[in-house]
């Protein structure tokens, strides 16, 4: 007769994406290590774009650069553009609308940012899209300010002429953003790759927004000369290549 995954059971496969992910990223950063120290090259990267797009780009350079060291830190947007422009790194990722003062940077892509709520929610229910006035009245979950996500979302309300409420929740990283949602908390504003699983699957559901696209690009940036140079170039080609 088939069988239906309990929420508690949901709950417990998000989490696991989470630590299945962290292996991953652990493996490439372990074998970065094992490299021969001939070259190093030192990353800061936004919580968004470390845990989505990163792993990607460090298998690929791996294979085309075996002797270079990559450390990464992960930071939000804010601060990761705080150690660049302290020329703490040698290339970081952001994903930001704010003007960037003292930094270089070359976009990469876009990133689109979404409306998702747990099943059940009304609002899964609707005929009709959400319009952006009754999305900027309603508390949602949102990563913490700071991060580019929701500098994103604030940006596009006041584009709008809107003053979002106080969020529901505000919280550190893109997976207890999406367990908040899932519990029913509140629907969330996310970027649509932290979420692409669970929509996959139908335990989020994607909110039609009819008149608020939000969107932000992600940007290589660095501090220095006009373009990139050495260890931080390549990476940029690579990361250039797309998102795998």
């Amino acid at each position: 007769r088939g069988s239906v995954m309990t929420a508690d059971g949901a709950l417990v496969v998000d989490w696991a994406r989470e630590v299945l992910g962290a292996a991953e990223r652990m493996e490439a950063a372990t074998a970065a290590l094992r490299s021969a120290r001939s070259a190093a090259l030192r990353i800061a990267a936004s919580m968004t774009v470390a845990e989505y797009l990163v792993p990607g780009w460090l298998r690929r350079y791996r294979l085309a650069h075996p002797n270079v060291v990559v450390h990464l830190v992960v930071l939000n947007s804010d601060h990761v553009l705080r150690d660049m422009s302290d020329g703490l790194h040698d290339v970081g990722f952001v994903e930001t609308t704010q003007r960037l003062r003292k930094l270089r940077s070359v976009r990469l892509m876009e990133d689109e940012l979404v409306v998702v709520a747990a099943r059940g929610h009304p609002w899964t229910k609707r005929r009709h899209p959400v319009d952006a006035a009754e999305l900027a009245r309603t508390p949602l979950v949102h990563r913490e300010l700071g991060s580019g996500t929701r500098q994103a979302f604030m940006d596009s309300c006041r584009r709008a002429g809107l003053t979002p409420v106080d969020p529901a929740e505000s919280l550190s990283n893109n997976t207890a953003v999406r367990v908040a949602a899932l519990a029913g908390t509140a629907p969330a504003v996310v970027s649509r790759l932290a979420v692409k699983d669970a929509t996959a699957s139908g335990d989020l559901v994607v909110i039609p927004i009819s008149d608020l696209p939000i969107r932000r690009p992600i940007r290589a940036v660095w501090h220095g000369p006009r373009a990139p140079i050495g260890a931080a170039a390549d990476f940029i080609v690579v990361a250039r290549s797309g998102p795998r």
